[in-house]
């Protein structure tokens, strides 16, 4: 952070259009050290959930499948069926409703006698209905969990890079300063003193950039999380361990929720293929009706069934049947595509995730110290007349390159960490595992 006497020399010695973005530099690295509450990563997760929309509406959509296959198990409605019969037209007995003996009138009862095992299928297509709206929740919850990480993994590193550039500039100041003595005092050249400004402009120019990447991350993050004003981030996660074992994990991918959401629509096209089946034999349909004649006459009942006439079975029913069919050997496909991708999907992933551990320990052992010292060696040769300010400047460069793409290569590698940490809804693991059970036929 900039000292009240640094700033005040760097004022007298740059324009206020030098100093204001060294301002904004320590203006956004200052949230996290300001506010005393942190949101961790699962707070942040949690969070996401209890706002997620799309969970609430998932949830009705499967109560109104339920309530659609209890109400598919009951037989249709029965019709009432009311009319006159045979009212004469001509003659004596012109529209009389009584006087003919074969005008009557006729109230009756239709019932359709749909076949139980017809009922239970139609009922049981929206029971998988039903599932795969579960399934497709439980994918929506590991997406949630997962962009939220995402999100927050993003604002966590590009705070820790505003950090490191507000320390640069820190030391991009003093050297400022310093240079800019030795000028006075003849020990230095205007041209060490420009330089010296150009580095320090150079670094307030990248935290520019930087303050505009973290706000576009805070946004996404707002957008899970809700605006919390002055909330910084706490809590990094041990990106070395994952809840699943990486040697196994590519190969055992059978619970993957859009896997599962797809198992579900496999198993919603098998059975609509079955209902289309029976849908293909006809259901009969039961009268009986109540006959009221003249006075002089008797009164009478009738009764009847009705049946459909296939008459065209091959160009209708059979070719009904026969697309479903072909729906559900879509949908087995379309899934067993599906889990070949997620297997060598989540194959690569692990293999990068091991590949940026081996890269960040190699450049906190080696090539972090090894910039610093090289940085540390040159100020105290330059201090000491053995090296010039440019070689100075330019490891001073070298070394907040060298940080910021630790940074960068840690980031990308929370970001694999997190895809693959959160390829199943924390929360509902069990439920994971339960929707991939094989459901009876």
């Amino acid at each position: 952070m900039f000292s009240r006497i640094r700033l005040a020399a760097l004022r007298r010695r740059t324009t206020p259009a030098m100093l204001a973005p060294a301002l904004l530099a320590l203006a956004f690295a200052g949230p996290a050290m300001a506010s005393g509450t942190g949101l961790t990563l699962p707070e942040a997760q949690q969070r996401a959930l209890g706002r997620s929309l799309q969970l609430r509406a998932q949830d009705a959509a499967v109560k109104a499948s339920q309530e659609l296959a209890a109400a598919a198990r009951q037989l249709p409605d029965p019709m009432l069926k009311a009319g006159v019969e045979n009212v004469p037209l001509s003659g004596p007995d012109r529209y009389s409703l009584g006087r003919d003996s074969m005008t009557m009138r006729r109230i009756g009862i239709e019932q359709e006698l749909t076949r139980s095992d017809k009922r239970d299928l139609r009922a049981r297509r929206y029971e998988h209905l039903a599932n795969k709206t579960r399934a497709e929740q439980v994918a929506a919850a590991g997406a949630v969990e997962r962009d939220t990480a995402l999100a927050w993994l993003d604002q966590y590193y590009f705070e820790q890079m505003a950090q490191v550039v507000a320390e640069q500039a820190d030391q991009a100041e003093a050297l400022v300063v310093a240079v800019d003595a030795a000028y006075r005092g003849g020990r230095s050249s205007r041209a060490d003193l420009l330089a010296a400004r150009s580095a320090l402009a150079m670094v307030h120019d990248r935290a520019s950039a930087i303050e505009r990447q973290r706000q576009s991350a805070r946004t996404t993050l707002v957008r899970w999380v809700g605006e919390l004003p002055g909330l910084a981030l706490t809590g990094s996660p041990d990106l070395t361990q994952i809840r699943h074992n990486p040697d196994t994990l590519p190969h055992e991918l059978e619970h993957h929720p859009e896997v599962s959401v797809l198992n579900r629509a496999a198993d919603l096209a098998s059975t609509e293929a079955r209902l289309a089946d029976a849908e293909s034999r006809p259901d009969w349909r039961v009268e009986l009706a109540f006959q009221q004649r003249g006075p002089d006459y008797p009164n009478m009942v009738s009764f009847g069934v009705a049946v459909p006439l296939q008459w065209d079975r091959k160009h209708r029913q059979d070719r009904e049947i026969a697309a479903r069919l072909a729906l559900a050997d879509q949908a087995r496909d379309e899934r067993d595509e599906a889990l070949r991708m997620h297997t060598a999907e989540t194959a690569n992933q692990v293999g990068e995730w091991r590949t940026g551990l081996e890269r960040l320990e190699r450049y906190r052992t080696e090539l972090l110290p090894l910039a610093r010292e090289r940085a540390d060696a040159l100020l105290a040769a330059y201090r000491g007349g053995k090296a010039a300010l440019a070689d100075v400047i330019a490891a001073r460069r070298d070394e907040l390159e060298t940080r910021l793409q630790s940074l960068q290569l840690e980031a990308d590698t929370a970001r694999l960490w997190a895809r693959l940490n959160f390829l199943f809804p924390t929360s509902q693991m069990n439920t994971v595992s339960n929707l991939n059970k094989p459901e009876a036929p």
